[in-house]
């Protein structure tokens, strides 16, 4: 039996019925309708339509296959990368070789200014050594023309010493006379200024002018008369 006081099964609302408001998008209960405990909010509706889309990309990042890739272009990348990797090599290598020639330039400098000044002290070093060397042959050229102006026959011999203490200044100084009669002509020491008949060939018969050399170095050629056989 039936209780009169409760609704027909007809008129019973279900409490699970729901309506969405269209404007505010809320969800609302109708009169009378209990509205369920297990609502979902927008915010829930939301998540889970972010959650499909990135199930979708991760689904397309799956689904990738790197042989579709043009390999021309693949190619062309890997060459420009070598060349940044290549060109950055040499800018480097440049640095460096520009550091090292600056520093080469200065030492260059240093060095033909080192070398300038030994150079020149070494000339004003030579030159008084050779002015020191001749102070005697200057000393007994005086000598001589004294003794010379009071008895002409003493200024023969004292030139003959003169010109051996100048022989001897030379050979200090690393000079060797050259032009003797009985030597060998050879062009590289002796200069021919004349040939005469004579009973060999190639023969020094006279000295005008005596040279001297420095080693294998010629300072001055010795200017001599040559025989010639007939």
């Amino acid at each position: 039996m039936t209780n009169p006081n409760e609704p027909s099964s007809e008129n019973k609302k279900d409490p699970r019925l729901t309506t969405i408001d269209a404007e505010t998008g809320e969800t609302v209960s109708e009169p009378g309708i209990v509205k369920p405990e297990t609502d979902i909010t927008e915010a829930q509706i939301v998540d889970a339509e972010i959650m499909g889309a990135d199930a979708d990309d991760d689904s397309d990042i799956g689904d990738f296959d790197p042989s579709m890739l043009d390999p021309n272009m693949f190619a062309g990348v890997q060459e420009m990368m070598d060349k940044l990797q290549k060109a950055d090599e040499l800018e480097r290598e440049n640095n460096d070789l520009k550091g090292r020639l600056a520093r080469l330039a200065a030492d260059f400098v240093s060095f033909r200014r080192r070398t300038a000044s030994d150079a020149a002290d070494a000339q004003a070093k030579g030159t008084a050594d050779a002015a020191e060397a001749l102070m005697p042959v200057y000393d007994d050229v005086s000598r001589a023309l004294e003794m010379g102006s009071a008895d002409p026959t003493k200024l023969i011999p004292g030139m003959q010493n003169v010109v051996s203490k100048v022989l001897s200044v030379f050979e200090k100084l690393g000079l060797q006379a050259t032009g003797k009669e009985g030597e060998v002509f050879d062009p590289q020491w002796h200069e021919a200024l004349q040939v005469v008949p004579g009973e060999q060939d190639d023969t020094v018969v006279q000295v005008f002018q005596t040279g001297f050399r420095m080693g294998e170095r010629l300072v001055r050629p010795a200017r001599v008369v040559v025989s010639k056989k007939g």
